[in-house]
């Protein structure tokens, strides 16, 4: 099973260097700590990754998707 914090934080890496873990709480309405903690979740609730994915513009939903798929086999 993927861990869902990792790739928030793979993703957030290949975007622009301004956009830092600082810049993200913001985006996230949140203090750097909580962002901290959602990179250390295995596992995180359907509205928080919507709301990541819709500001990293990443479908983290698909990914999880094919992850299912690919265990399946």
């Amino acid at each position: 099973m993927c861990h869902v914090g990792n790739m928030i934080k793979a993703e957030l890496d290949r975007h622009p260097k301004a956009h830092t873990v600082t810049w993200f709480a913001a985006q996230l309405h949140c203090d750097r700590t909580n962002v901290y903690d959602i990179f250390r979740r295995q596992s995180i609730d359907t509205e928080l990754l919507t709301r990541i994915s819709k500001i990293l513009g990443h479908d983290f939903f698909l990914d999880l998707s094919h992850e299912m798929k690919d265990e399946g086999r």
